[in-house]
C-alpha cells in the first residue's frame, strides 16, 4: 500500500573538525544519521513474478519491450511478455530446474536475459548472472560456489568457456544458448507441463524466498555471492520508483547497455516492468550511439566514466574541427548556468548566453542521444560536481544515486523534486544512512541482503546484528539529508609522513582532461604522492591533429614526448589545487597501454583493480620513486 510523502528525520551532532582549509578547530553541526519513512509496504507474499503478470492484466497492449530483430525494433506488449516468460517458464521445469535451483546466466545485454530472468522466477529458480567478460577462473568459481545445475550463455565463444570448467562445476548438468534453437526447443518441451505447475511454484515464493545470487565484482579478493530476496529487489525498487515521479513515468522509455549481470541494471529491468516503462536492450557498444537516436529513451542510465567519455568526446571532437573555444565557452556557461539554478536562478545575461549556446552546442549533444532524452540515473561511482552541472546545464539532469551489490543497487539517489548536484542524493523511502565515528558509511533498511552465500565469516564482518550494514565507504550527511562520498576506506593512502589521502578526488580531477583515459593515485607508504596515467586512444588522434602531429602515433610512443608530458602537467596542476600540499601529486608516469576489462585491470562497471595495477606495473611504479 501506498503511505503519504513524510519528510526524512535527521539525527544531528556536533563534532570539533580536525585542522583543514578552514579555521583550526572550527565546531560545526553535522548529521550523523537519516531515516526515511517508506512510500510503499510490502506484502509477505510479494515477489517478482507478480509485476509480470499484473502488467498484462492492467495494461495487456502496453508496449513494455522492444526488441532488435535483423536491424530493426520489433513491439513486445505486456500480454506478450508474459506468454513467453510462461512458456520458457514451463520448459525449464520439463528440464528438470526445480524451485531454489541455482542457474548461471552468460551474456551481454539483450531482451533474452531479461526473458530469461524473470522464466526462472516463475520456475521459482535462482538466476545466478555472470558477466561475459568473466575469466575462465571466475566462471568456474561462480558455477562451483552457486552450485548451479544449469547455465544460459550467449554464443559459442561463451559455450566453450563453460565447458572448459565444466569439471570443476560439478552439480552443472544444463547448458543452452541464447543464439541457436535452444530457447524454443525449451518452449517446445515445456507445452507438456501443465500450467498449474507454474502457479504452484509461484504460490511457494514470498518476499524473503531467495531471488538471485550477484557476485561483487572482486577488486579486493575473490567474488563473493550476495543473496538477495524478492522482497530486497521490490522494496527498494518499489520505494525508489515512488520518488522518482517524472522519470518512470507513463510515456517513457529506456535503452538499457550497461551489463545485466550488475545489480544496478537488474533493479532497473524489474522497476521498467514494475512501471509500464518500455524498455531496449543495446549489446553493442560500437552501435550504442546509432541505437540511442533510433530508439529515442526518455532517460538512460550509465556510469560516470560513460558521462565523462560523453564530455571529453564531444570537447575532442569540437577541438578537431576548430570549435574548442567555442566547446569550452558553452560548458562554462552551462556549468554557471546550472550552478545559478541552486541559488535564485540565472539572471538576463547568463539566460541570452545560454540560449545562444543551446541553439549551437547543446542541442546537438541531445539531439545525439535521441532528442527526448531529459533525465540520466548515474551509479557505481562519484560523478562529481563538475559534470553534473554541465549536463543539467545543458538540458540533460543526471540524477546521481548511490548503492551497493549487498543493498540492491540504489541506497541514495536525486530525485527531480529533492536534487543536490555533487551529492549521491537522500536515502531512498524506507531506509536510514549512519555515519561512523570514522566516517564509515552504514546502511539499513529492507533492501540490504541477507548475508553472502555460504560465508557467515564475511557476512558477520559487514552485517550487525541490528541491521546496519557497513560499506567500506567514506561520506558525509548534510542537514538536508544528502549524502556525499568522499573516498573508501581501504583505498585511503597513508604516505611515510603519515599523511592520509584520498585519491578519488585527485583522480577524478585529472581525468576530466580529454586526453586522459585512467588515472590511479598512488602513494601508501610512499614519501609523496603520485599518479600513473594512460592515454585515452579515441581523445589521442584530435588531439595530435590539432597539434599538427601525426594522428596515427600509438599511444605507446608518447609515453615520454614533452608535449604530452606538459599537457598533462597542467592536469595534474589542476587537480592539485584542489587539496593541500602534502596531497598533491608530486610525479606522474605515463602508461604505454590503456587499463582493460580483459587485462584485468578495471571492473565490468570500469571500476580500478588497484591490487592488479600495482602488481602489473610494479616496474613503472618504482620509477615514480626512483632517485632522479
Amino acid at each position: 500500500r501506498a503511505l503519504p510523502p513524510a519528510p526524512c528525520h535527521p539525527r544531528p551532532a556536533t563534532r570539533a573538525l580536525p585542522p583543514g582549509p578552514g579555521p583550526p578547530g572550527r565546531t560545526v553541526r553535522v548529521v550523523r544519521e537519516i531515516t526515511v519513512p517508506a512510500l510503499v509496504q510490502l506484502a509477505p507474499d510479494a515477489d517478482l513474478t507478480d509485476l509480470v503478470t499484473s502488467a498484462a492484466e492492467r495494461t495487456p497492449h502496453l508496449v513494455q519491450f522492444r526488441r532488435q530483430v535483423a536491424g530493426r525494433w520489433e513491439d513486445i506488449t505486456s500480454g506478450q511478455f508474459l506468454a513467453e516468460v510462461r512458456g520458457l517458464a514451463r520448459g525449464l521445469v520439463a528440464a528438470g530446474v526445480g524451485p531454489g535451483d541455482r542457474v548461471a546466466i552468460m551474456s551481454r545485454t539483450r531482451y533474452e536475459w531479461t526473458l530469461t530472468d524473470f522464466a526462472l522466477w516463475f520456475a521459482g529458480a535462482v538466476p545466478v548472472p555472470v558477466y561475459e567478460t568473466s575469466s575462465a577462473e571466475q566462471v568456474q568459481w561462480i558455477l562451483a560456489d552457486s552450485g548451479a545445475v544449469g547455465c544460459f550463455v550467449e554464443n559459442d565463444e561463451n559455450r566453450a568457456l563453460v565447458e572448459s570448467v565444466r569439471a570443476s562445476a560439478p552439480a552443472l548438468a544444463l547448458l543452452w544458448s541464447f543464439s541457436g534453437p535452444d530457447l524454443d526447443r525449451l518452449v517446445a518441451d515445456g507445452a507438456a507441463v501443465e500450467a498449474s505447475v507454474l502457479d504452484e511454484r509461484r504460490a511457494g515464493l514470498r518476499s524473503d524466498s531467495l531471488a538471485t545470487i550477484i557476485y561483487t565484482s572482486g577488486t579486493t579478493g575473490r567474488p563473493k555471492g550476495c543473496r538477495l530476496t524478492h522482497g530486497n529487489l521490490r522494496s527498494g525498487t518499489d520505494n525508489a520508483l515512488a520518488s522518482l515521479e517524472g522519470v518512470f513515468a507513463p510515456g517513457g522509455s529506456t535503452l538499457l547497455f550497461l551489463p545485466l549481470a550488475h545489480v544496478f541494471a537488474r533493479v532497473i529491468e524489474v522497476g521498467c516492468v514494475a512501471s509500464g516503462v518500455t524498455l531496449g536492450h543495446s549489446a553493442d557498444v560500437s552501435r550504442l550511439m546509432a541505437d540511442l537516436a533510433e530508439f529515442r529513451p526518455t532517460f538512460i542510465l550509465s556510469v560516470p566514466r560513460v558521462f565523462e567519455k560523453v564530455f571529453n568526446g564531444a570537447q575532442a571532437k569540437a577541438t578537431a574541427q576548430g570549435k574548442g573555444r567555442v566547446f569550452d565557452g558553452a560548458a562554462k556557461v552551462a556549468i554557471r548556468y546550472s550552478e545559478a539554478m541552486d541559488s535564485g536562478g540565472p539572471g538576463l545575461p547568463l539566460r541570452v548566453q545560454h540560449a545562444v549556446c543551446d541553439r549551437f552546442v547543446y542541442g546537438k549533444l541531445r539531439a545525439a542521444l535521441g532528442g527526448r532524452t531529459q533525465y540520466a540515473v548515474s551509479g557505481g561511482a562519484p560523478l562529481g560536481a563538475r559534470l553534473g552541472h554541465f549536463f543539467r546545464g545543458i538540458g540533460l539532469t543526471v540524477l546521481e544515486g548511490y548503492g551497493l551489490t549487498e543493498t540492491s543497487a540504489a541506497s541514495t539517489v536525486n530525485t527531480p523534486r529533492h536534487l543536490r548536484v555533487g551529492s549521491v542524493g537522500r536515502p531512498i523511502p524506507g531506509s536510514g544512512v549512519r555515519i561512523a565515528d570514522d566516517g564509515e558509511v552504514l546502511l539499513r533498511g529492507p533492501h540490504v541482503f541477507e548475508g553472502y552465500w555460504q560465508d557467515r565469516e564475511a557476512t558477520a564482518a559487514v552485517l550487525a546484528a541490528d541491521g546496519w550494514f557497513s560499506t567500506g565507504d567514506l561520506g558525509e550527511l548534510d542537514e538536508d539529508g544528502f549524502l556525499s562520498i568522499t573516498g573508501r576506506k581501504k583505498e585511503i593512502l597513508v604516505t611515510a609522513t603519515g599523511k592520509n589521502v584520498a585519491p578519488a578526488p585527485l583522480e577524478d580531477r585529472v581525468r576530466a582532461h580529454p586526453l586522459v583515459s585512467q588515472c590511479m593515485v598512488v602513494g601508501d607508504a610512499r614519501p609523496y604522492v603520485a599518479a600513473l596515467i594512460t592515454l585515452d586512444a579515441e581523445a589521442l588522434p584530435a588531439w595530435l591533429a590539432a597539434h599538427r602531429r601525426d594522428p596515427a602515433t600509438p599511444a605507446g610512443e608518447l609515453v615520454a614526448d614533452p608535449q604530452v608530458l606538459a599537457e598533462l602537467q597542467r592536469a595534474v596542476d589542476d587537480a592539485n589545487r584542489s587539496v593541500s600540499k602534502a596531497e598533491a601529486v608530486k610525479r606522474f608516469v605515463v602508461l604505454p597501454a590503456d587499463f582493460t576489462m580483459e587485462g584485468g585491470q578495471l571492473t565490468p562497471t570500469l571500476k580500478l583493480r588497484r591490487a592488479a595495477v600495482l602488481r602489473d606495473y610494479s616496474a613503472e611504479l618504482e620509477l615514480l620513486y626512483s632517485a632522479t
